[in-house]
């Protein structure tokens, strides 16, 4: 099989498996999404699954400022709309659904599978290194 030459090559936008979640008051908590993404020529494709069930991904993406606009059309259903950018961390910001006049918004985060979830924190272990110990220090008491 022949690699696609237009895949995008800037490391921040892989195609492939991608995942995180999406944030709505209405649903407290963080409800996981699993994607497959394209990426090419500023034009963002793939599908994928949440908890409201599969969903087709249509959008553009700017290589230079990281912002990427989308539609995440579910099959048969309706149509979220997502504001994001891409700062190396994969594609974090807002959805917004508007349905029977209401509109609804809400926060995501999605990063290529493989990537340690950005959204949690790191433990790091630091040490506080001693300063220089002077040769009179070391000299025992009553010499």
């Amino acid at each position: 099989m022949t690699p696609d030459l237009n895949l995008e090559a800037d490391p921040r936008f892989p195609s492939g498996k991608w995942v995180g979640f999406f944030t709505d008051r209405r649903m407290p908590g963080k409800h996981a999404m699993d994607l497959y993404l394209s990426f090419a020529q500023g034009i963002m494709t793939g599908s994928g699954r949440d908890r409201v069930g599969s969903f087709a991904i249509h959008g553009s993406y700017q290589t230079g400022d990281g912002l990427c606009l989308w539609v995440k059309q579910y099959l048969g259903q309706h149509a979220v709309s997502y504001r994001g950018f891409n700062e190396g961390k994969g594609i974090w910001g807002t959805w917004t659904l508007t349905d029977q006049g209401q509109t609804f918004t809400g926060g995501f985060h999605i990063w290529p599978d493989g990537m340690p979830d950005p959204t949690q924190p790191v433990l790091r272990e630091e040490v506080d290194l001693p300063s220089e110990v002077e040769q009179e220090e070391l000299v025992p008491m009553g010499v």
